[in-house]
């Protein structure tokens, strides 16, 4: 991927607090999200239910404040009309890149329908979570077995960077120390 979209699924005021690891999950989702700006990449946002589950937590939002999220019922963003709007909006986008919550259920149907409607789509192994740790790894090995693509904070954004070189790869650096 030379030009991917970051999906950021339901990291949400109900749902952040009780997931697994939530403060490295954040951690992780912000160098992702800032490593993306610094890239110039389009990032999407999503909310689950948010009447009833919260709006993005405020740490995340305060990030993507110029991205309206898209509100949705569904568990797979993919089963979204605002969603595959959206994402059909975005030129020379040549793939997806998954992070936030809950990795066995949004994250696990996102990846599993965008794959079959043949989108390239990599889950944030590093910037996913779950309430439950064997939910949480059940999901990434299932996503694994199926064929999914795995990757991490570092791993996709200096992938994307693509060499040690110049102001960007200084920047990113920075982010991920």
């Amino acid at each position: 991927m030379k030009n991917p979209c970051l999906v950021v699924i339901d990291v949400q005021e109900k749902l952040y607090p009780v997931v697994q690891n939530k403060d490295n999950f954040l951690k992780n989702l912000e160098i992702l999200i800032k490593g993306f700006r610094l890239l110039d990449l389009p990032i999407i946002v999503t909310e689950q239910v948010p009447q009833k589950l919260g709006h993005t937590v405020y740490p995340v939002r305060s990030l993507l404040s110029d991205v309206e999220p898209i509100p949705k019922s569904s568990f797979s963003c993919a089963s979204n009309d605002k969603f595959k709007s959206k994402c059909d909006e975005l030129l020379n986008v040549d793939g997806y890149v998954l992070a936030g919550i809950e990795t066995h259920v949004c994250i696990y149907q996102t990846q599993k329908q965008m794959s079959l409607l043949g989108k390239h789509v990599e889950v944030v192994a590093d910037a996913v979570s779950s309430r439950n740790k064997t939910n949480h790894d059940v999901a990434l090995d299932r996503i694994r077995n199926s064929g999914g693509f795995l990757t991490t904070t570092e791993m996709i954004l200096f992938e994307l960077a693509g060499n040690a070189e110049g102001i960007i790869f200084k920047q990113l650096s920075k982010l991920v120390k």
